[in-house]
């Protein structure tokens, strides 16, 4: 674990390096750019007969469990960072657009992914059932939290367009994981089910995340507001996220909900009446660099998967298709509304 750790740390501080010092891009997306050359480097150096890293590198790889890592580790640090910086008042006052992209939108583009993926997998000679198709939409519709943000940074939009953006990137993670929840429990019965027990899964996993997430802000505010010491303020927000959503699974109610609930409430108002003026900002230097360096070791591993993966012709151009589907139904169902 130690050794997997130290690769991945190198390897994301030297692409961070790199692209500071060549590139400029956004954090994430040069990370993951250079991390993605590199594994197309190897696959070409290997593809013309040269030498390149063994099978004890490649295990490396390989060994990391990205479910683990990603659903339980990164994700409920992510999603309070992103949430700890939206305006609450003004994403309040864009409930409405932001419900109906975070909600309608990536149910329907569940839906469309998970149809086009179907007829095109039938086409190429796959045949992959529907429930799996679905899958992958619900899997593959939420936007990045964390990218988007990063990019919103430097794009200068206006606020409100940048709140509805950001807004609906947070909570469609939450309404990504409910879906994928729910077509995973079909896939386990064998059989489509039936809408009650649809309606309680949805009801434990997203109703029972946001009251899980207001409950654990709401008492979080009121014990950062009992001490002034921006060490142990900074201490109990990160033991809120990392216990917060442990807790969470263990109810099986949805942590990603959770998580965004309780940044927002942490974030919001209550930081104004809970915290000084001097825990504020080291609670945001603290958060902002945790979210950077866990971005970039996400997307260093996600660039590096490509130096793994065992190419197959018919599954790479159904994956370049699957890729093209997934951004027409998002084009979509954004310009619908």
């Amino acid at each position: 674990m130690l050794d997997i750790a130290a690769v991945i740390l190198v390897l994301a501080a030297g692409a961070a390096w790199l692209n500071r010092k060549l590139f400029r891009l956004p954090p994430t997306i040069g990370v993951m750019a250079i991390a993605l050359v590199a594994s197309l480097g190897i696959v070409g150096l290997e593809m013309v007969g040269v030498t390149t890293p063994g099978k004890q590198e490649r295990a490396l790889l390989t060994s990391i469990d990205f479910t683990d890592v990603l659903m339980n580790g990164m994700l409920s640090v992510l999603l309070f960072a992103g949430a700890l910086h939206v305006d609450l008042a003004r994403l309040w006052r864009l409930a409405r657009p932001i419900g109906i992209l975070a909600l309608v939108g990536t149910a329907l583009s569940t839906l469309l992914i998970g149809l086009g993926c179907h007829g095109l997998f039938r086409l190429l000679g796959l045949e992959l059932p529907w429930i799996h198709c679905l899958l992958f939409g619900a899997l593959i519709s939420p936007t990045d939290p964390v990218a988007v943000l990063g990019i919103l940074e430097s794009a200068h939009v206006p606020q409100d367009v940048e709140s509805t953006i950001a807004g609906e990137s947070l909570i469609n993670d939450g309404v990504g994981v409910v879906l994928f929840a729910l077509l995973l429990e079909t896939l386990r019965m064998g059989h489509s089910p039936t809408p009650g027990e649809a309606m309680n899964l949805f009801i434990h996993e997203a109703v029972g995340g946001i009251a899980l997430g207001l409950c654990i802000g709401w008492l979080v505010n009121r014990i950062l507001a009992s001490i002034d010491d921006y060490r142990v303020e900074v201490l109990i927000t990160l033991a809120t996220v990392v216990g917060g959503y442990a807790l969470a699974n263990r109810l099986h109610t949805s942590g990603p909900l959770a998580m965004v609930v309780v940044g927002l409430l942490v974030g919001g108002e209550g930081r104004e009446w809970s915290m000084s003026d001097a825990t504020r900002e080291r609670l945001d230097l603290f958060w902002h660099l945790l979210d950077e360096i866990l971005n970039s070791v996400l997307f260093v591993l996600i660039g590096l998967e490509f130096a793994v993966i065992h190419y197959n012709p018919g599954l790479t151009r159904a994956a370049v298709g699957a890729v093209i589907l997934s951004l027409v139904a998002r084009f979509l169902v954004v310009g619908i509304p």
